[in-house]
């Protein structure tokens, strides 16, 4: 599977053309917010009035990469979101207690499915093929992923436009918030990797990839594999779990360039990376993303969007390295993330 197109909207200064942000947008606090582009230049005018902040990440992104793709409408569509439209889903829930039941408007109801972006995707590019969006909490992106794998394996079509994204509002921020997930001191991108305490910072982004069986002149980088793990028993099973995985798609440790994890700051969370690091990748240099994009159920795709950037520039970004020297050229690159510590995935980009 080769990924011939990518596009994102994340708190970094993503959503353009070429290579990867040089300066970091500084932040502090347990929030990290959009970095929101001029959505004009992708949408029109009318239409931005009515949409909800994820709708236009969504959509932004999807153009970002069908752009670099040189594509101008995908054969499917697929997405993953653990949240869907947060927002849209607040005003009507809002309106709907303040009007107390009455004289509702439509459009705030109609736009807060989950698969709402997708569908506007689609009736933007006129795509009338196969539309899905998968809402699988910390799996979302990695089962739109798998879908898309499976469908171009089928030969079922020839491009398919797969990502995913999430929204952090108000009023979800203060929900999570309740749950103990955040950091309680300030923060900075620079001190949250090593923070070594309790909690993380939220985050929300969209990323959008084009997918194809064969290689051409914009291809960014190859898919080479993809699994995902249901709460392991434990640290050992991880990397049972990561050296199976390696095996399947013959690939020895010494072959990986890169190991890019979701490191986040918290403690506890961390300490499964760390295992990793030490233990089975030992002298693999390591990336992190989270610093750059906060947490959500669907990071990972920032985290694939960053991997295609480095094997497409060969060039991997300063702000986003944790430890370890990069040496020579970024043949493979492992990405692992969990969410919560229940939701464990691998993904596998290569040069092309």
């Amino acid at each position: 599977m080769y990924i011939q197109g990518t596009g994102c909207v994340s708190p970094q200064a993503t959503a353009t053309e070429g290579p990867f942000p040089a300066a970091v947008i500084p932040w502090q606090g347990a929030r990290l917010k959009n970095w929101d582009p001029d959505y004009k230049q992708w949408i029109d005018v009318k239409l931005i009035r009515r949409m909800g902040r994820v709708i236009k990440m969504g959509v932004a992104s999807a153009k970002l990469s069908l752009q670099e793709a040189g594509i101008e409408k995908p054969e499917a569509i697929i997405t993953g979101t653990a949240y869907g439209c947060l927002d849209d889903t607040g005003v009507f829930l809002t309106k709907m207690i303040n009007q107390q039941e009455e004289l509702l408007t439509p459009t705030a109801f109609i736009q807060s499915t989950h698969n709402t972006v997708a569908g506007q995707i689609a009736l933007m590019l006129g795509c009338h093929g196969y539309n899905n969006t998968f809402v699988h909490k910390g799996f979302s992106f990695e089962n739109a992923l798998l879908d898309s794998i499976m469908i171009l394996r089928e030969g079922r079509t020839g491009s398919i436009l797969a990502g995913a994204m999430d929204e952090l509002t108000d009023h979800s921020f203060k929900i999570l918030s309740r749950f103990d997930l955040y950091k309680k001191e300030p923060v900075t991108q620079d001190s949250l990797l090593r923070s070594n305490t309790h909690g993380t910072v939220a985050g929300e982004g969209a990323a959008s990839f084009v997918l194809g069986t064969e290689k051409g002149a914009h291809t960014k980088a190859k898919l080479s594999g993809l699994t995902t793990l249901y709460r392991p028993a434990g640290k050992a099973e991880i990397m049972a779990d990561i050296e199976a995985f390696l095996a399947a798609h013959s690939c020895n440790r010494e072959e990986i360039s890169l190991i890019i994890t979701g490191r986040n700051g918290d403690v506890a969370g961390d300490e499964w990376y760390e295992h990793v690091e030490n233990n089975l990748l030992p002298e693999i240099p390591v990336a992190c993303f989270k610093h750059l994009c906060g947490e959500y159920p669907t990071a990972s795709a920032f985290a694939m969007w960053m991997a295609c950037r480095i094997l497409a520039e060969q060039a991997v970004p300063a702000s986003a390295m944790f430890k370890g020297n990069v040496k020579g050229k970024q043949q493979k690159i492992l990405i692992y993330n969990h969410h919560k510590q229940t939701h464990h995935s691998l993904i596998l980009l290569s040069a092309c």
